[in-house]
């Protein structure tokens, strides 16, 4: 049975939530607090964890960012935010969703089987792999079983998607995609509202961590007016 944890500091919503999950199969705890969310988190032990971000003593971005400093378990923000600059300063917390208040019950099941199911697999593979299965291109190096990342043999930190991201662009080099090529290959979900700004998020941030000068990129470059390619 798969745990999850709602951190939601409306009780009605939470409740909501948590009775459809329940239905549904998962095991799921509910937080009202932001201290108190991120500290049942950072004990362990579940498979996502759902994010309010308007919350007391500890607001969800926070939160956001000390899970993802610690773990890459799959975060869902579920916030009435609509802003875009509230979704990509999610998203460069290292969210790997963002779902808008109000949403459909139907809607945000499906998107945690898809978050544990994409999650599941890509830790199976790892686990799978043999060590040999490793990339080097342009002073990178990715260990697939480990899925770590080394640049120029230094190693960086990479969360879930961003390094499912660099892969999908390391292995089809010189290939030009679309955001929302890149969104639904990655996310695997339809790609209506946010899917621009996700990628830009992850592009940016891919950026920072592999580009000798990011504001000069030369290996994820974009290609005005379509989209992105991996320069070999």
């Amino acid at each position: 049975m798969k745990r999850l944890l709602i951190i939601e500091d409306d009780p009605v919503i939470a409740e909501v939530q948590k009775d459809y999950l329940l239905a549904h199969g998962f095991e799921v705890n509910v937080a009202e607090r932001g201290d108190e969310g991120l500290e049942m988190a950072l004990q362990g032990g579940y498979n996502l964890i759902l994010l309010d971000l308007m919350l007391p003593s500890m607001d969800g971005y926070e939160v956001c960012r000390r899970i993802r400093e610690a773990s890459n378990v799959p975060i869902l923000i579920v916030s009435a935010k609509k802003e875009e600059i509230d979704k990509i300063r999610g998203f460069g917390l290292g969210a790997d969703d963002y779902i808008l208040k109000p949403f459909g019950l139907g809607e945000l099941v499906a998107r945690v089987k898809a978050h544990l199911s994409r999650y599941e697999r890509l830790i199976g593979q790892g686990q799978s792999e043999h060590r040999k299965d490793e990339l080097r291109l342009n002073g990178i190096r990715i260990e697939k079983q480990s899925r770590r990342v080394f640049v120029n043999e230094r190693e960086v930190p990479f969360t879930a998607k961003e390094y499912d991201l660099l892969l999908f662009l390391v292995t089809n080099p010189n290939r030009v995609f679309r955001k929302e090529d890149l969104f639904e290959r990655i996310w695997g979900m339809d790609a209506i509202g946010s899917d621009h700004a996700t990628v830009t998020v992850h592009i940016s941030k891919l950026r920072d961590k592999i580009e000798r000068d990011p504001s000069k990129p030369q290996h994820v470059e974009t290609v005005w007016g379509v989209g992105y390619r991996f320069n070999i």
